[in-house]
């Protein structure tokens, strides 16, 4: 006879992620032979003079700011917060069969050319908090071209190239690229914050606003840019977010903690090392995990009904 433990055994060992645990396995010995390669090829005299001509970083401009702005603090926060709870309510919104709520809302007259916007409470959500994205975003590209800023995360040279594949090896071989972000990013860190701010950020906004649905199904552009090229743009960006976020963080952490959230949380100086912006940090986890918290129907309702009708599904 099958007891009730058993059947959840059995159900266990049936379950989809069950049946890819043997990528766990692939990915450590994959990696391992990465590290391996990458610890022989810097050991090596080729390595050593690849080392020598690209050490992993440029040299900037001479009229390069240097430091991080409080602006610059602010915008960092803020966008973690927003871009935290973005991806939670976008999930959300691919994931709930049935939504638990919906925001309905007129726009213009009534009428079968225009009938009432309705959506679930998480899409709501995902819109309300995308759309302060967007204006924090723009308010972002102006500080940072007013004030010279932007110097540090457009590359200005091709040997950007060389130097980021020397950080990646250097990163992949455990001896990791010497940090100098208060001054200067390696041609690793210089591509990746190109990237997110330049293209991966443009890519969200302009696909999610495709898939919105304000866009109207009678506009003569959607010939040309069709509602499933945006979703099979949207996810994977998303997803890149996701990645970025991770190895960010985890960089913070492992090559100078208390120094990087100093820079990025305190405005204190280049060379100040102590615990003032890891609690500002963890005072902003809590925020971000308190909003967590609050994107939920109970707490969401009250902030959509300023903007439409709540009803229950």
């Amino acid at each position: 006879m099958k007891t009730s433990g058993s059947k959840a055994v059995t159900g266990f060992s049936r379950s989809k992620w069950i049946k890819k645990l043997w990528i766990v396995p692939v990915v450590i010995v994959v990696v391992g032979l990465a590290v391996f390669a990458a610890r022989w090829f810097l050991g090596s005299e080729a390595g050593q003079q690849f080392l020598d001509q690209y050490p992993g970083h440029g040299q900037p401009a001479e009229d390069t700011p240097s430091g991080f702005p409080w602006w610059l603090q602010w915008q960092h926060f803020f966008n973690f917060f927003l871009v935290v709870l973005i991806i939670r309510a976008g999930w959300m919104v691919r994931t709930q069969a049935t939504p638990e709520a919906y925001w309905t809302r007129t726009v213009g007259p009534r009428s079968r050319q225009h009938p009432p916007v309705k959506m679930s409470l998480y899409l709501w959500l995902h819109y309300s908090l995308g759309s302060l994205w967007i204006l924090n975003g723009l308010i972002f590209y102006v500080l940072l071209f007013s004030t010279g800023h932007w110097k540090r995360v457009v590359p200005t040279g091709w040997d950007v190239f060389p130097n980021a594949v020397s950080a990646g090896l250097q990163y992949l071989s455990l001896d990791w690229p010497m940090e100098s972000a208060w001054a200067n990013y390696n041609g690793l860190q210089l591509l990746t914050y190109f990237v997110t701010i330049f293209i991966a950020a443009p890519l969200a906004i302009i696909t999610g606003l495709r898939m919105s649905s304000l866009w109207r199904a009678e506009w003569k552009i959607n010939r040309f840019y069709p509602v499933t090229a945006a979703r099979a743009i949207h996810l994977p960006v998303m997803f890149y977010f996701l990645v970025f976020v991770f190895f960010h963080v985890v960089l913070v952490f492992t090559t100078g903690m208390r120094r990087n959230l100093n820079y990025m949380f305190s405005s204190q100086s280049q060379d100040t090392v102590n615990w003032v912006g890891f609690w500002i940090f963890v005072g902003a986890v809590i925020v971000v995990v308190l909003g967590w918290i609050a994107a939920r129907p109970l707490f969401m309702q009250s902030a959509a009904q300023l903007t439409g009708k709540v009803t229950k599904r």
